[in-house]
C-alpha cells in the first residue's frame, strides 16, 4: 500500500476510533493499532469485508453493533466514502439508503463533534458573562415541550445523571445487624471457632431492609407523548440501576414495556418500547387501562410497599364512576401513589375536570412533571429526606 494511502486511512481510523467512543463504545488506542494491522492483512476486497474487520475489532459487547453500524455509515459518507478512502482495494462500494434505526441521531452527533475537533479552532473571544443566564439554569426550568432537539438531547444526558434513592422498607426476612435484637446461633459458633470456644462474641439478626418496587403507569395519549419519551429516559436509567422497577403504558389500552427498557442501550430500548405500543398519541381510558392493571398486574408487582409513579394530565376520554372505584383500588394496593400531571405547570390550573376531580382524593402527592426541575424535586420527594407535597385534596379546594 502506498504510504499516502496509509496515511489517509491511519488518519481516518484514528477519528472514526473517536467518535465511537463518544457515542459510547469503550474503544483505546490499541484497539486503533489492531485495527489498523487488520485492515492491512486482511486483503480488503469488498466494502462488506472492512465493515467487518473493523467490527471484529471495536465491537466487544452485542449492544454496541447498533452504534458501530451507524458510526461506519454516518462517517464515511460524510467524509467522501470509502471510495477515495480505499480507491486501490475497493473498485466498487455503493452506499445503499437504509431508514437509520435506533441510535442513529446519537452517532451523528458524536460524529459532527470528532470533525469539529479536525478543524482549525477559532480565535477565542473573552466575553462578560455576569449579566448572562446560565444554559443550565435555563434547561432546567424550560417545558419539555418547549425544547429543541440539542435541548432534548442535552435534557436526557440530564436526567440519566439523576441518582434515585428510595427510603428503604422494612421485609419480614433477617440479616447481620450490629444492633439486632436475635441472637445468630451460627454466626456466633462459627466466629467462636477462631478462639477455640475461650470467647464467644454474639452475633445478632435484624431486620432486612431493602429498596421497595417502583411501578410507573405512563399516559401516552396526544397530549402527554412528549413528557412521556422523556420521562422513558429517566425509567430506563432508574431500571437499569434497580431490578425492581415495572413500566407499563396506557392511552386506549395497558401494555407492559418493563423487559423492553432493561436494554442497555436508551436508543435501542426506546425504540422496542415504540414499536411494541400500537396506540401511541391516540385517545385515552384511564379508567379502562388501570382496571386492566388492577387485574392482570396488581398483584404481581405491588408488593413490599412498592411506590406507584402514575403519569397522565386526567384527561379522561369517558368518566364516570368507574374512575374513582379503580384509581381507589390501585391507591389502597400501593403504599404510596404519586400523581405527575404536567397541567400543574400553569400557574391558574384548576381541578374542575370530572376526570381530575374523581382521582385527586385517591393520590398521596400530586407533582408537576414538565421540566427536570420538577423532575429532580421529585427524586428529593421519593428519598428519605423528602417529605410531602403538601395535600392533593386542596386542588378540589380551590376549584370549588
Amino acid at each position: 500500500m502506498p504510504r499516502q494511502e496509509g496515511g489517509q486511512l491511519a488518519d481516518n481510523l484514528v477519528h472514526f476510533a473517536r467518535a465511537l467512543r463518544a457515542a459510547g463504545i469503550p474503544v483505546g488506542p490499541g484497539a486503533v493499532i489492531d485495527a489498523l494491522s487488520a485492515v492491512r492483512a486482511a486483503g480488503i476486497g469488498t466494502r462488506e469485508d472492512f465493515y467487518w474487520t473493523l467490527h471484529a475489532v471495536f465491537v466487544k459487547r452485542h449492544e454496541h453493533s447498533i452504534l458501530f453500524d451507524q458510526a461506519f455509515r454516518i462517517f464515511f459518507r460524510r467524509r467522501g466514502g470509502i471510495d477515495k478512502l480505499l480507491a486501490a482495494m475497493l473498485p466498487q462500494a455503493p452506499v445503499p439508503e437504509e431508514k437509520p434505526p435506533p441510535g442513529a441521531q446519537r452517532v451523528a452527533q458524536a460524529l459532527l463533534a470528532s470533525r469539529g475537533e479536525m478543524e482549525r479552532k477559532p480565535p477565542e473571544l473573552e466575553t462578560d458573562a455576569r449579566l448572562t443566564v446560565s444554559d443550565r439554569e435555563v434547561l432546567q426550568k424550560k417545558d419539555f415541550a418547549q425544547m429543541t432537539a440539542d435541548e432534548i438531547a442535552a435534557a436526557r444526558a440530564a436526567i440519566k445523571r439523576l441518582v434515585l434513592s428510595l427510603d428503604e422498607v422494612k421485609t419480614r426476612r433477617l440479616a447481620p445487624h450490629r444492633h439486632g435484637h436475635i441472637v445468630d446461633i451460627r454466626r456466633t459458633l462459627r466466629a467462636s471457632l477462631k478462639a477455640g470456644g475461650a470467647v464467644i462474641d454474639l452475633k445478632y439478626l435484624g431486620p432486612r431492609v431493602k429498596a421497595p418496587p417502583v411501578v410507573a403507569l405512563l399516559d401516552i395519549s396526544g397530549s402527554m407523548s412528549q413528557y412521556t419519551r422523556l420521562f422513558l429516559h429517566f425509567l430506563h436509567a432508574v431500571t437499569d440501576a434497580r431490578k425492581r422497577v415495572h413500566t407499563f403504558l396506557f392511552g386506549t389500552r395497558l401494555t407492559n414495556v418493563t423487559r423492553a427498557l432493561k436494554a442497555k442501550d436508551p436508543d435501542e430500548s426506546l425504540a422496542t418500547v415504540a414499536a411494541s405500543v400500537p396506540d401511541w398519541s391516540g385517545g385515552t381510558r384511564i379508567a379502562s387501562s388501570l382496571r386492566a392493571f388492577n387485574k392482570l398486574w396488581a398483584r404481581r408487582v405491588l408488593t413490599q410497599g412498592a411506590i406507584v409513579l402514575l403519569i397522565t394530565d386526567g384527561l379522561e376520554r369517558d368518566p364516570d364512576e368507574r374512575l374513582a372505584f379503580e384509581i381507589d383500588r390501585l391507591h389502597r394496593s400501593c403504599r404510596r401513589l404519586i400523581w405527575l400531571n404536567p397541567l400543574l405547570r400553569f400557574s391558574g390550573f384548576e381541578a374542575k375536570a370530572k376526570g381530575i376531580r374523581a382521582m385527586v382524593p385517591h393520590v398521596d402527592q400530586l407533582r408537576p412533571i414538565h421540566n427536570l426541575q420538577s423532575m429532580a424535586e421529585l427524586v428529593r420527594a421519593l428519598s428519605a429526606s423528602g417529605g410531602p407535597c403538601g395535600n392533593p385534596k386542596a386542588w378540589l379546594e380551590k376549584a370549588a
